[in-house]
């Protein structure tokens, strides 16, 4: 049975109280165990159209392979997969299997909701790859695939404004300012830059300064005057033109992601996944290209570039089939005709025998994608830190207080101090 939510708004501090409920339930399983019965898993995860075909191949796929097995797949849009999967851990009924995303990991894994992982085969993944599913306390997460920020490049804005695309090995912040501003001026409804996809954008902008949003150990790494220098350079950049007026951004922040800046090709630069190149092609009505972010350096190598899981598959601590839900997971990463299955919709494979038997397969936009991740390879200085307990406020916070800097409702140290109140709040 395939099931559609509605989409919701979903805030770390009702995920905590709903997990307080609980921290384990009887999982959805209905059947197997003992003799010749059958297995019944289930599987909860978000996404639409291809991914939904692709995952339902993967499961049929399974199936034949394992008769004894069998597995219901539920769908939904992003956030409401997290609001759906804390209902059901609070009232005892978390699905077997659970497509995970690196914000939620520890919501979930720390408050033991999620299944130590011992028995998949890591061996083949990327060390990276592995790792970013791995908490002090177990696995809990497999990497399906990886990917990185980057910025999406519209070439037919840039060929209209008559802007030359910049050298992203060698260019600077302050080359990034001089182009956008130039490109929104000789654009008619269109922008140079919008969006800084937060927490992402930061992110690289701690990098690039040898520093990490959160840590190890759960704790905010920047000072307050990190942010205040982001939040000064782009307000000065947004006061400049190379950004889309405060209240332009605020409705693109709202809208639908069929309507926004990027998807609609109004926007010659901004910051997306590399796994969102073809499908922001297709909506963009234009062949999109990849370029690194520009540095404090000049340098490629400091352009803060990190390789992220682009999602987890993760299981319940309380299924009642603990080796089975293993073994669907092990299959759907280390199994070359699962990878053939599913390509690169969650990401770059991370197992290497999938990986070169789906770039023989792949091409156009989904190719170059993969191609620009390896060719950044030997410039990613290691993994982020698994994100913290409460790691999926940041965003929102982030992103409300941008609204207030771009309307210049606070300033620069304002909205820097507010966000770090709200951030520590959200991780202790």
């Amino acid at each position: 049975m395939q099931v559609h939510l509605r989409s919701a708004q979903f805030t770390a501090v009702g995920l905590a109280a709903l997990l307080s409920l609980t921290a384990c339930g009887s999982g959805d399983a209905q059947a197997g165990g003992e003799g010749d019965e059958p297995v019944e898993l289930s599987l909860a995860y978000w996404g639409g159209g291809l991914r939904v075909e692709q995952t339902e191949a993967i499961i049929e796929a399974f199936e034949a392979e394992h008769p004894d097995i069998s597995v219901t797949g539920a769908y939904s849009d992003f956030s409401g997969h997290w609001e759906q999967l804390a209902t059901q851990t609070a009232g005892g009924d978390t699905p077997d299997l659970i497509q995970m995303d690196d914000k939620y990991l520890r919501e979930y894994a720390d408050r033991g909701v999620l299944l130590d992982l011992t028995d998949v085969d890591v061996s083949q993944l990327d060390e990276d790859a592995a790792n970013n599913g791995r908490t002090e306390e177990g696995l809990f997460g497999i990497t399906t695939g990886v990917n990185s920020l980057a910025l999406g490049m519209n070439p037919a804005l840039f060929e209209e404004a008559g802007v030359d695309v910049p050298d992203d090995t060698t260019w600077t912040w302050e080359d990034f300012a001089e182009i956008t501003t130039e490109l929104s001026a000789n654009l008619d409804g269109s922008y140079g830059t919008n969006e800084t996809n937060e927490p992402g954008g930061f992110q690289v902008w701690l990098r690039q300064d040898g520093k990490h949003l959160t840590t190890e150990d759960g704790e905010l790494g920047f000072k307050e005057q990190d942010l205040v220098e982001y939040y000064e350079y782009w307000l000065e950049l947004a006061r400049a033109g190379g950004m889309p007026p405060a209240d332009v951004m605020a409705e693109n922040r709202g809208a639908s992601p069929e309507q926004q800046l990027i998807h609609t090709g109004r926007v010659a630069l901004a910051p997306m996944w590399t796994s969102s190149l073809a499908g922001i092609s297709e909506s963009a009505g234009v062949e999109m290209e990849l370029l690194r972010f520009p540095s404090k350096t000049g340098e490629a190598e400091d352009s803060g570039a990190w390789s992220k899981s682009s999602m987890f598959m993760s299981a319940s601590a309380s299924t009642e089939h603990p080796e089975e839900v293993q073994t669907f997971i092990d299959f759907m990463i280390n199994d070359v005709d699962a990878g053939l299955l599913g390509l690169t919709d969650r990401g770059l494979p991370s197992q290497q025998e999938v990986r070169a038997a789906v770039l023989d397969e792949i091409e156009g936009q989904d190719l170059k994608s993969a191609e620009f991740v390896a060719e950044i390879g030997e410039e990613i200085a290691g993994p982020e830190p698994v994100p913290a307990l409460g790691f999926s406020a940041i965003q929102e916070t982030m992103v409300r207080f941008e609204d207030e800097l771009y309307f210049e409702r606070l300033s620069p140290e304002e909205a820097a101090a507010a966000v770090i109140t709200e951030m520590q709040a959200a991780i202790e």
